[in-house]
């Protein structure tokens, strides 16, 4: 049995670290409100611009070749796995690097693969393996920025349209709640086609100077959206997953601190009782002589 000193400093220990844990889970609900508030409010928006981008483009009857929808052999993929800076947020790093891995094996079997990670996580990862990397982005949490994500945004889409790739893919954590986020790996370019469930009343939109110019205008703006809700996405999983990780080892802390004041009791029971027989057998001894 540990003596009375081991078991004291394991519970100071342990009060330290709980109140680490309970200040970082405070810290991340204070950002997971503003990151929260960003990715509802961008989702409409998302949504919206699609919609519109889809009634434009079904009433072009294909007068439009877009670039940025043209599909090639698949032989040069990017992925762009997005991940945080800081870990301490359970699986949330682990599980898009381990669905990026899943996708170079299943999906992309012969092609040549080039990452461009996001988070600093994912750079230290992918660092250790052989792939080509683009390390220009990867310290973009540092400055979440709608110009910064813009910049990360368009080089994808100019090495697409360059010929450099012929597919751009995504890999990020979807935001549902606190407690829920699900790794998406999303084809980013070439443009899929939405499909949609019944056909819909085209919107009469008036157009000007031409619909042709409409869409080569809204494409690359509605790429860019959709590449700032994937980090906006990952930005508030990330706050969603530190918190249910801090708020679990704040709780296992508790259960630790109850076990170890309970080791320290019995301990120093057990001291004083050996104390006393030791003090009992003294004095018999005395008595003896």
């Amino acid at each position: 049995m540990a003596n009375l000193k081991e078991v004291k400093q394991r519970i100071t220990s342990v009060i330290s670290t709980q109140q680490i844990t309970k200040a970082m889970k405070m810290v991340s609900a204070a950002k997971l409100r503003r990151a929260q508030d960003k990715i509802i409010q961008m989702r409409p928006y998302s949504q919206k611009l699609t919609a519109i981008l889809n009634n434009v483009s079904a009433a072009s009857e294909g007068a439009t070749d877009l670039v940025y929808a043209q599909k090639r052999e698949v032989k040069k993929v990017l992925l762009i796995p997005i991940t945080s800076d800081k870990g301490l947020c359970g699986a949330f790093n682990s599980n898009v690097l381990k669905a990026t891995n899943l996708a170079i094996r299943e999906q992309f079997v012969g092609a040549d693969i080039t990452v461009m990670p996001i988070g600093k996580k994912s750079l230290e990862y992918f660092k250790k393996t052989s792939y080509p990397r683009i390390e220009d982005y990867s310290t973009l949490f540092l400055n979440l920025s709608s110009d910064a994500i813009r910049e990360a945004a368009n080089y994808a889409m100019d090495a697409f349209v360059a010929g450099e790739f012929d597919q751009v893919v995504l890999v990020f954590n979807e935001f549902k709640n606190v407690a829920t986020q699900f790794v998406r790996t999303e084809q980013f370019l070439p443009m899929a086609a939405v499909a949609t469930e019944k056909v819909t009343v085209e919107t009469d939109y008036i157009l000007e100077p031409s619909r042709e110019f409409i869409i080569e205008e809204l494409v690359p703006k509605a790429l860019r959206v959709q590449f700032l809700k994937a980090i906006l996405e990952s930005n508030a999983s990330e706050h969603g997953a530190r918190m249910t990780a801090m708020d679990k080892a704040t709780e296992n802390a508790g259960d630790l601190l109850k076990e170890l004041k309970l080791m320290y009791n019995r301990t120093r029971q057990a001291a004083i009782t050996n104390e006393i027989l030791e003090i009992v057998s003294g004095a018999n001894a005395l008595a003896g002589k």
